[in-house]
């Protein structure tokens, strides 16, 4: 870990006695990073992904392949976001590699607290910053999202109540009831932000809230990150399936919430078991074949890529700290 110079006439800086923490979670990090990918690759039947790759159009993976950059692209606001509330400056070179590396990693390996803590430790701590203030963005990151997420939730249970009831196999009153009260603790957090500084203390550990301008930010932010998202599995779908965009995010965000409650990697299995229950109408074959297209495009590659990336930038630390 480097620590950058010392100003003229000040005492060496003592490591702590702690230091090898850091580097040896990422070790472990990245070593389990490379068995899970290689049991996810091995459990992929080579005739049943030849078969989903060929019932695909070159536009639909095109599309696809837009949309998870666009994904990716808006999840780097998450880190920017949290970084201005933190009051840190920070190169977006270096937000965008460690938001990349660390949602690509927690996506897979979940846990994202750990997995993602750790790789924003590795990559941020060299910047000057401190194990605390990453703790606080990864919060704060993650708050982005469960706003996104819940602020979309509720306006497509809204808008396409009747859509989202018939694929739910549930009444209209049921859905908006759901969206009543997604739509009333979301206004309950912002009133309780807007009405003066909040900050989350545990065990000593202060985490201090965005203000409602930040909040209102990480609302719309994380709102366009999940319709990019959404729209990756959207564009792969069967043609003359006959759903609309609102109904079929309402699902997707459900599936969403259920993968996360699983605790499963990246909502591994559970999340296209749900898909299936309410695709079901749709020809089984091809919405699975979408649905393991959409998890080598938005999952396995850009997490094979992330540890492309945390390799290649940990030999130029090593080279450029050896040319010092």
């Amino acid at each position: 870990m480097s620590f950058g110079p010392l100003e003229p006439g000040m005492p060496p800086r003592r490591r702590s006695r702690w230091w090898w923490l850091g580097p040896l979670a990422s070790i472990v990090i990245f070593s389990a990073s490379l068995v899970v990918l290689w049991f996810i690759i091995r459990e992929i039947e080579p005739g049943e992904l030849a078969s989903a790759f060929a019932n695909a159009s070159l536009r639909q993976l095109g599309l696809a392949c837009g949309f998870t950059a666009l994904s990716y692209l808006l999840l780097t606001g998450y880190d920017a976001l949290a970084l201005k509330r933190l009051g840190l400056s920070i190169p977006y070179r270096t937000t965008a590699l460690a938001s990349f590396t660390s949602y690509s990693v927690s996506f897979t390996l979940g846990f994202p607290i750990v997995t993602g803590g750790t790789v924003r430790y590795w990559i941020y701590s060299p910047k000057g910053v401190r194990a605390s203030e990453v703790a606080s963005l990864t919060v704060i990151a993650g708050l982005t999202f469960w706003l996104g997420l819940g602020a979309i939730l509720c306006a497509c249970l809204f808008y396409a109540t009747e859509s989202v009831a018939v694929l739910a196999r549930t009444s209209p009153l049921v859905v908006q009831g759901v969206g009543a009260a997604v739509a009333f603790g979301t206004f309950g957090y912002l009133v309780w932000i807007a009405t003066g500084e909040r900050t989350i203390r545990v065990r000593g550990w202060n985490l201090p809230l965005p203000g409602l301008g930040i909040t209102l930010g990480q609302m719309f932010l994380g709102a366009a990150e999940v319709c990019a998202a959404a729209a990756v599995l959207f564009v792969l779908l069967p043609g003359g399936h006959g759903i609309d965009y609102p109904s079929f995010l309402a699902v997707y965000v459900f599936a969403c919430l259920v993968g996360i409650a699983s605790h499963a990697p990246g909502g591994l299995g559970v999340f296209e078991a749900t898909m299936l229950v309410a695709l079901s109408r749709l020809p089984f074959e091809q919405v699975l074949g979408a649905l393991l297209i959409f998890r080598i495009i938005y999952y396995i590659l850009p997490f094979i890529l992330a540890l492309v990336l945390l390799a290649l930038n940990e030999m130029v630390r090593r080279i450029r700290r050896h040319e010092r």
